[in-house]
């Protein structure tokens, strides 16, 4: 694609992201991420259905090719995943954070863990019940792109809701690390699916776990020793627009050495961003500087997140719309939560005899573990193929509910449970 291509590409996407949130905030006023995908929902319905009834007008297709412009897995995950993390680790508390490691540590990994198989296992039964036959490795695949509750969701609809803060801490805390953890698993799972281990070799449990500390750990690691190195060259100078670009620097040169190194890119930006806003906030810049980078970080988490929802609503364009995959997508989202239910309460029943849990933890918690768009690019990373459209499907109907239905009624759960 030519650089001007990519420009009037852009163009058109940020265009309706402004025109989209615009109309929201004029007439329905709904929280911004939300509305936007709304919108951009009943735009793409509304063309499927005048492409039905004028098929001469071609929409669908014009759609489709233009989307196909936009590798979404690409784009999320290399390109607008690293700054939104750190934006939205940039805010978070850390000393919450540390007062509740255990829970949020237990959550993000063993939760996780527990959610992808009973996930997996329910999808195998499920998809055979459909006639579809989903791969057992497939399955649970699925399990790991969609158990991660999405922080870049998370984080938007905490901004708009009231939560005690002990409560808040583990919800953000937990969305921050577990999308890195998830993003790991399921790169692993995608290999024993594929069969694409080491020259072909079907991957020993050894070597997964093995593969698994050293993107994991080595993410810490990285993400801590350039948040260092950006904090101590803030600390040198008092110059806001140059701390803003280190900021910037910090984010993109981490994240693009993650990927050289085979490393957490996800679990580098979390922990960068942890370090600098609270440690570098405090220590390494002036009131001004401070002010200067809070904003610039709000500000372009803002934008991303806006055009990210709005590519959420669009990407219906994608799916292989049949009774069957329509089936799967209603029934995944019943089965995604009870899994969710199931994982979220096991370690906090567990760890409730040595650390206090707020009332209504569990169903808020459960509730408010919303998916995004990490799944919706993980699920269209998977090589084309039948297979990959069950799972596109599936995946879709559960981001779609959690964010809409989910995210629009998190503050009455809250309100009702939490004592």
């Amino acid at each position: 694609m030519s650089l001007a291509s990519v420009f009037n590409l852009a163009a058109l996407v940020v265009t309706l992201a402004a025109a989209c949130g615009w109309v929201n905030h004029r007439w329905f006023r709904l929280p911004h991420t939300i509305g936007l995908v709304l919108i951009a929902l009943g735009v793409s319905f509304a063309a499927l259905l005048l492409d039905a009834v004028a098929p001469a007008l071609r929409l669908e297709s014009t759609v489709r090719d233009t989307l196909t412009q936009i590798d979404f897995h690409d784009t999320l995950m290399t390109g607008m995943l690293g700054f939104l993390l750190f934006a939205g680790a940039l805010h978070v508390d850390l000393a919450h954070l540390v007062s509740r490691c255990w829970a949020i540590s237990t959550l993000a990994t063993v939760g996780i863990l527990l959610s992808t198989g009973l996930v997996g296992a329910a999808t195998y039964l499920l998809t055979g019940l459909a006639g579809l036959d989903l791969p057992l490795p497939y399955c649970f695949v699925f399990g790991a792109l969609i158990s991660p509750t999405d922080p870049i969701a998370v984080l938007a609809i905490l901004k708009k809701t009231t939560v005690p803060e002990t409560l808040e801490a583990k919800i953000a805390g937990e969305s921050l690390f577990n999308d890195g953890v998830g993003v790991v698993l399921f790169s692993i799972l995608v290999v024993v699916a594929t069969g694409g281990g080491e020259h072909g070799a079907t991957p020993t449990a050894g070597g997964i776990a093995r593969l698994f500390l050293t993107e994991a750990g080595g993410g810490v690691v990285l993400g801590l020793a350039a948040g260092y190195v950006a904090y101590r060259a803030m600390r040198a100078i008092d110059e806001h627009n140059l701390e803003v670009l280190i900021t910037l620097a910090l984010v993109m040169g981490t994240y693009a050495l993650a990927l050289q190194l085979h490393l957490s890119g996800p679990i580098a930006m979390v922990v960068a961003g942890l370090f600098i806003g609270n440690h570098g906030t405090q220590f390494a810049m002036s009131a001004g500087t401070r002010d200067h980078v809070e904003k610039f970080w709000s500000l372009l988490d803002e934008i991303l997140n806006s055009l990210l929802f709005l590519a959420i609503g669009f990407e219906v364009f994608a799916l292989t719309l049949t009774p069957a995959m329509l089936w799967v997508a209603a029934a995944a989202i019943p089965l995604v939560l009870t899994a969710r239910f199931i994982s979220v309460s096991l370690p906090i029943l567990t760890l409730r005899p040595w650390q206090d849990f707020t009332p209504g933890a569990i169903p808020v918690l459960t509730w408010g573990g919303l998916r995004g768009g990490i799944s919706v690019a993980l699920a269209l990373s998977l090589p084309s193929s039948p297979l990959r459209d069950t799972i596109l499907a599936a995946t879709y109907g559960v981001v779609v509910f959690s964010i809409v239905v989910q995210g629009l009624t998190i503050e009455r759960v809250v309100r009702a449970t939490v004592k």
